[in-house]
Parts: C-alpha cells; sequence; structure tokens
C-alpha cells in the first residue's frame, strides 16, 4: 500500500489523506517505457538515418519530419531512468537537479512533438485544399522558422517545470515527484489547466479541422483523376486516419485522465474516486508514450519516398557485397 498526501489546499487546516494501492505501477510503467523506449528507439533512429542521409532535397514537410524525430528521440532517451525509478517503487536514485531535467525533458518532448505532428496536419491541408496558393505560402525557409518558432515556444512553456519539479526524502529514500510538492500542487495545477489548453486542446481542435476539411475535399467527385492523383489521394487519406488515432488513442485518454486525477486531488474527493482517477491516469501514461513509436511509421514507412530511400540502401549494400564477393573470388 502506498500512502499519499493529497492535500487539497482548501481553508480547512486538517489534511486529506489516502492510502492508495499502486503496486500494479511497478509493473505496468516500468514494461510499458521499457516497451517504448526499445521499439521507439530502432524506429526514429532508422527515420533519422533515412531523413539525413537518403533525402537530398528536403521539402517543408522533411523539415517539421526531423523535428518530429528528434522530438521524440529526446523523450524516448528519458525513458530508461524512468523505468529504473518505478521499478524500484519510486526511489530516485539521482540528484534533485537531475530530477528537474528528466521531468522537463519528458513534457517539452511529448508537447513538441504534439505540435510538429499539428504543424504536418497543417500542411497537408494547404496542400490538399490549396495546392495553387500553398505554393507561396509554404516555402522550406518558412517551414525551418516555424520550426525554431515551436522550439522556443515550448521551451518556454515547459520551463516552470523546472521549478515545480521536486523531490521528497521518504525515510532513507528520495523520491522524484511526477507533479510537485505538496504546497506548490494548487499552483501547479493551474500551469498543468494552461499547458493542456494551449499544447493539447487547441491543436487537436486544429488537427481536426485541417483533416475534416482535407477529407471533404478528397471525398468530392471529380477532385483527383488519374492512377497516381487515386495513389496521392489514398496516402493522404491513411494519413489522415493514423493522425486523428494517434491523438484520439494516445493524447486524448492521457490528458482526460490526468486532468481528472489533478482535480480529484485538489477537490477531496472520496478515495475510491480518487483511487479509480489515480488507477486510469497511470494507465494512459504509457499510451501517450507509443506516440513516438506511430510517429516514425506513419511518416516514413507508410510513405513511399521512405520506402523507395530505404530500397536504394538496401540495393547498394547488396552490390557492395556482391562487389566484394567477386574481389575476393578472383
Amino acid at each position: 500500500m502506498y500512502s499519499l498526501n493529497v492535500s487539497g489546499f482548501s481553508n480547512s487546516s486538517a489534511q486529506y489523506r489516502c492510502k492508495l494501492n499502486e503496486d500494479f505501477k511497478y509493473v505496468l510503467l516500468p514494461v510499458g517505457y521499457g516497451l517504448v523506449f526499445v521499439v521507439g528507439l530502432v524506429l526514429n533512429i532508422t527515420a533519422m538515418y533515412a531523413i539525413l542521409f537518403r533525402i537530398k532535397d528536403w521539402s517543408p514537410n522533411t523539415i517539421y519530419m526531423i523535428n518530429l524525430t528528434v522530438c521524440d528521440t529526446l523523450y524516448i532517451l528519458t525513458l530508461p531512468f524512468l523505468v529504473y525509478y518505478y521499478a524500484d517503487r519510486d526511489v530516485w536514485p539521482f540528484s534533485e537537479a537531475f530530477c528537474k531535467v528528466i521531468r522537463f525533458l519528458f513534457y517539452t518532448n511529448l508537447y513538441g512533438s504534439i505540435l510538429f505532428l499539428c504543424c504536418i496536419s497543417f500542411h497537408r491541408f494547404l496542400g490538399v485544399c490549396h495546392p495553387v496558393r500553398s505554393m507561396c505560402w509554404v516555402t522550406v525557409h518558412r517551414a525551418r522558422i516555424t520550426s525554431i518558432a515551436v522550439w522556443v515556444i515550448v521551451l518556454i512553456i515547459q520551463a516552470p517545470v523546472l521549478y515545480f519539479s521536486r523531490t521528497r526524502n521518504a525515510g532513507n529514500e528520495l523520491v522524484c515527484h511526477d507533479t510537485t510538492s505538496d504546497e506548490l500542487f494548487v499552483y501547479f495545477l493551474v500551469y498543468s489547466s494552461v499547458v493542456t489548453l494551449l499544447f493539447f486542446l487547441l491543436p487537436f481542435l486544429l488537427v481536426l479541422v485541417c483533416n475534416g476539411l482535407m477529407v471533404r475535399k478528397l471525398l468530392k467527385p471529380g477532385t483527383v483523376g488519374g492512377a497516381k492523383s487515386q495513389r496521392s489521394k489514398k496516402k493522404s487519406v491513411k494519413m489522415i486516419v493514423i493522425v486523428l488515432l494517434t491523438f484520439v488513442l494516445c493524447f486524448l485518454p492521457f490528458h482526460l485522465t490526468r486532468s481528472l486525477y489533478y482535480c480529484c486531488r485538489h477537490l477531496e474527493v472520496r478515495c475510491s474516486l480518487l483511487e479509480a482517477s489515480s488507477i486510469a491516469y497511470k494507465i494512459t501514461r504509457p499510451l501517450a508514450s507509443t506516440n513516438s513509436c506511430i510517429d516514425p511509421i506513419l511518416y516514413f514507412m507508410a510513405g513511399q519516398g521512405f520506402r523507395r530511400s530505404m530500397a536504394k540502401g538496401v540495393k547498394k549494400g547488396q552490390r557492395m557485397e556482391e562487389a566484394k564477393s567477386l574481389s575476393t573470388s578472383l
């Protein structure tokens, strides 16, 4: 059993305490984060290799893709420390400064991924719904400026995490708070709500609108013709479906359950409701992480350009092996 002090910071001086059974998270989170780390790292390194060494002429979409891959990779690199932390049952073996850095990188790159997914969706929307006018709107230079702006905004908005993240002495052991200390929780709740609004709800609405308009355009009779256009249409529809599924399955449950859990802590609800919200929130945390595995599959392996570049790499390797074996035999 795990004793959790969840002060609601009401006018009452009495503290609100519940004993929550969270033993399941010491298996769920290490296993979930561990799988995401292994699979996601392989996929993102493969995707990054293809972009950096196989794509010669970068388009605006490629700019967003490489930034998305960087976000996912940096996010994945924080997971081994969390795997160790939760596998050791909330025992943080490092310093408080490192606790702050890990939490900061975790959330910075999570929300960076969301914003770059949003950029990619908006870019495709312009290409599908406004193909002529978007030629002068969407350029490589503007994509670079937009990417820099996204990084700057995310880093600034996530900077308070460095302040809120704290460690706490639990006997002779150190705990690295996922949220913050009890006395700062009410302020953290306000901050978390603002971040959810700016970095999830608004991008999610933009993605819904852009993809909805793209679907209407693609389904309109007489919009496209020819085999090449039909392939492009199928590819666009495939990407729309997977982007929406990514938001609905990975990000939406995480933000809903997290907001519910934080509100239950603040409002001092019954222990049974608090425990239910805590369980739901922790179950959805690995789901949010799986986005870093879906992104490279979605934007690279499903794309014709990626498959062609990887096929060229394989064929080149085969030719080198054949030439090597031939020279050896001679």
